[in-house]
């Protein structure tokens, strides 16, 4: 069964593949199935369990092909069914689990159902799969109600006919309308396409906003908020109890297969809302986005890290750790950035970043993540110490908050820079020599290429293959058990197992390490006195 206490999934090291920005293997500078098939090699040498794949569908790319034309193709930039076939069959020969992105919120607006939508009218039962409302005012003229968008700007478009269409993120992505029976029909027989294809589970985008309270009440609002109202019950359209009836029945479909498939939710709830997302019949993991915005200081990471564990341990659930991903500033920025107030600056151009003090941080944090009980995820390029690049040129920039910010707002760019592979110049490998990616490179990526990577034994990717070789070898890394330990003011001490501990030092001064312990991997070098010095990790055997 798929919720049986040793399934893979509850332990899992899952590596994210934005493949627009992994491996270009045709030259025409985007990244495709062609190149993350070549480098399937080089993920399964490192040690992770599966690979989760940003969406390769169809789309106009508005959002970075989170507005989906078709979800049961692959976009032409990307490859073929044919290849999408091969690759997750190479996949599994490596033993390597495959996960999509399913976008169940919204499509595209150039998906065949908006586009019929349009032209059936309004009332019409095309229609009536988004969600489309009549304006207010006298002549219909205003927005049905106050929502804002993701992105910037409003959250409703009008259309020719004078009905508008709600979209909680760009023009281009209108929401679906969850309690018309078709849509959850159309998905569930989405996700058996795939599933039915080999693919091993799925990562659900904004599994938190699929539902809207049918009444569009306003919110009230000047800006955006992706999270409930603090102290709101009934937001109108994140957090709906209406959701979990859908993902009951998508985790019915999941468990038919002889081999269960799995899912992971991208959900951002209130504190105390995420376990409802793992029952038993409903969704398998989620997100630790607590943990990722929790700024690199002891007290506050035990406190997200006890908080984790208790909310989901009722139910049995993993928690799902992460530092990185494609929406977030790469942690080796963030973690060299001043802290202001209790979280961390997530997308702060303003502020410096210390690169090296990041990197450090970075490696100790990296340490403290696959130390803990549970599964993790990790960012492409993170195990090769990459940092946000901040400084891409305007006319570079593709993220639509660009835009819809009136260009006051960067987006997410800075960490969607294509991998840099070998060599000294760009496109570093990540496609022939002579091609240009679509983002370009810094010059100095040079230092940090899987190639000078490898070459170093003291790399961030020697760290990462070492931690996680460790990880899957070491008896008392499959516990479930954490036990933490008294240690000075900034630091953790906690034990896995028997005999495994890991010692966080955060504070500013070297620490002495437990007596009677053998270290086994240090994200920096050990003090000659045996001491842990500041902004480092190590795991030690307690004999």
């Amino acid at each position: 069964m798929s919720n049986s206490p040793d399934a893979w999934w509850r332990s899992a090291v899952i590596y994210q593949v934005y493949i627009r920005s992994f491996a270009d293997g045709n030259g025409d500078g985007i990244g495709d199935i062609a190149g993350l098939r070549s480098r399937l090699p080089y993920l399964a040498d490192l040690g992770i369990d599966a690979i989760w794949i940003n969406p390769w569908y169809p789309s106009p790319l508005a959002d970075g092909g989170y507005d989906v034309a078709d979800y049961r193709d692959i976009h032409p930039a990307y490859g073929t069914l044919d290849e999408a076939r091969r690759l997750i069959t190479e996949a599994h020969e490596l033993g390597l689990r495959v996960i999509l992105d399913i976008v169940p919120n919204h499509t595209s607006d150039q998906h065949a159902w908006f586009r019929q939508a349009l032209a059936a009218g309004p009332g019409s039962p095309e229609r009536n799969r988004y969600i489309f409302r009549d304006g207010r005012g006298e002549d219909g003229s205003l927005p049905p109600n106050d929502w804002h968008a993701a992105f910037g700007g409003p959250t409703w478009t009008r259309i020719d006919d004078g009905q508008w269409y709600l979209h909680l993120f760009a023009p281009e992505q209108p929401d679906l309308n969850w309690d018309n029976p078709q849509v959850r029909a159309e998905f569930e027989a989405i996700l058996r396409f795939w599933f039915d294809l080999g693919v091993d589970g799925f990562r659900i985008d904004v599994a938190h906003g699929m539902v809207k309270d049918p009444a569009l009440p306003d919110l009230g609002l000047s800006e955006f908020s992706v999270l409930a109202l603090e102290g709101q019950e009934d937001h109108p359209h994140w957090d709906r109890e209406d959701i979990h009836t859908i993902f009951r029945s998508w985790r019915a479909i999941a468990d038919s297969y002889p081999d269960p498939r799995v899912f992971v939710a991208e959900a951002h709830v209130r504190p105390g809302r995420l376990a409802d997302y793992l029952r038993d019949d409903e969704l398998h993991t989620a997100f630790n986005f607590d943990f990722l915005k929790c700024p690199l200081e002891a007290d506050q990471l035990r406190k997200v890290i006890d908080r984790s564990i208790t909310d989901l341990a009722v139910l049995g659930a993993p928690a799902t750790w992460v530092l990185s991903n494609h929406d977030e500033t790469r942690h080796v920025t963030r973690y060299g950035r001043a802290y202001t107030g209790v979280t961390a600056p997530m997308r702060d151009e303003g502020h410096p970043s210390d690169r090296a003090l990041g990197t450090r941080r970075a490696r100790a944090a990296t340490l403290l993540m696959l130390a803990l009980p549970g599964g993790a995820y990790i960012y492409q390029g993170e195990e090769l110490g990459l940092y946000e690049v901040d400084d891409l040129p305007e006319e570079a920039l593709q993220d639509p908050t660009w835009e819809r910010s009136g260009h006051t707002v960067r987006g997410r760019d800075g960490c969607r820079v294509p991998l840099p592979w070998t060599g000294d110049t760009p496109p570093f490998g990540f496609g022939p020599q002579g091609s240009t990616p679509w983002l370009p490179q810094p010059e100095d990526w040079k230092s940090h290429t899987a190639e000078a990577n490898q070459a170093d034994p003291t790399s961030m990717l020697h760290l990462y293959r070492t931690a996680l070789h460790l990880r899957r070898t070491l008896p008392d890394l499959t516990s479930k058990e954490l036990c933490w330990i008294d240690s000075p003011n900034g630091t953790l001490l906690f034990q896995r197992g028997t005999g495994l501990l890991c010692a966080l030092n955060l504070s500013d001064q070297p620490i002495p390490l437990p007596h009677g312990c053998r270290p086994l991997l240090a994200s920096e070098p050990l003090g000659n006195d045996g001491t842990l010095p500041p902004d480092t990790a190590v795991w030690l055997h307690r004999a």
